[in-house]
């Protein structure tokens, strides 16, 4: 890559995307951060909406929606980029998820394209319980989910966009795959214990099934789509294959990776996990 590279950061206002785009601007590079709302708009449904967001950069840094185990997402990705070489850009660092069988095709099409490839395969993020997907009901006092006892060592999204940015800077990393988890493992109930206690406020954890997760999330007004997606996680993907904790984080960084504990207490300061108000 030249000296002083240009980067594309896709998933503008996603939280991983986000994060990177500003970590990298805060380093002096030049970011162009786009979605489907930014001009010019990205969108992974418009192939001819690539070429305007690729022009004059040299890395990209690639989330995929809604989710690169959803079926015909591989061919998506190859042309991307196909896309993205022939635009020069062919450092390409990619967010995948951690156990996601599903997704392993895209992963290889990636890295057989050409392009200085790397992907990152990531646990749940500790974000989901503060920005949106979890946050409305913990702060209803009860987080109800088909989640078991099965322990999951979540991750940090800001320890996600570090070695995002680390792997899209250092060329040692071209053509590695790394597996992103949290240092240690929890279940959902300890989570939501933690988090009680950093908010100092009773938050009750609750086992339910799938069908009445997804019941919960049309009455909440979630589309078909995004609740089959996480149907899909908590039906095939959180079965304890990722419960083991990896040292990648490590690897990539030189440190430890962000622990939920801490998390929470940050957090809490903000008072996001108080009880809504009823309208």
């Amino acid at each position: 890559m030249p000296t002083n590279p240009r980067f594309l950061v896709l998933g503008a206002t996603a939280k991983t995307g986000r994060r990177v785009a500003g970590k990298l601007a805060s380093r002096g590079y030049e970011v162009k951060a786009v979605s489907r709302s930014t001009t010019p708009a990205f969108d992974w449904t418009k192939p001819e909406s690539w070429d305007d967001c690729l022009h004059d950069v040299d890395a990209v840094y690639i989330t995929f929606q809604p989710d690169l185990a959803v079926p015909g997402s591989d061919k998506v990705i190859a042309q991307f980029a196909k896309t993205a070489l022939a635009h020069g850009a062919k450092r390409l660092v990619m967010l995948s998820g951690r156990g996601e069988e599903a997704a392993h095709q895209a992963e290889a099409v990636l890295l057989q394209s050409g392009a200085d490839a790397t992907i990152l395969r990531a646990n749940w993020f500790f974000q989901n319980f503060n920005e949106d997907l979890f946050l409305p009901y913990l702060q209803s006092g009860t987080l109800a989910l088909p989640a078991g006892n099965i322990p999951e060592p979540f991750i940090d999204a800001d320890d996600i966009a570090d070695c995002a940015v680390t792997c899209l800077l250092d060329p040692v990393h071209i053509g590695k795959t790394y597996e992103l988890s949290g240092s240690q493992a929890l279940t959902f109930a300890e989570v939501t214990a933690i988090i009680s206690t950093a908010s100092n406020r009773p938050i009750d954890f609750v086992s339910i099934t799938l069908e009445d997760l997804d019941r919960g999330l049309a009455n909440d007004g979630v589309p078909e789509d995004f609740r089959a997606l996480i149907g899909y996680l908590f039906r095939e993907v959180l079965d304890g294959r990722n419960s083991t904790p990896t040292s990648d984080v490590e690897k990539i960084l030189g440190r430890q990776p962000n622990t939920l504990t801490q998390f929470a207490a940050d957090v809490a300061k903000s008072g996001i996990w108080r009880l809504a108000k009823r309208a």
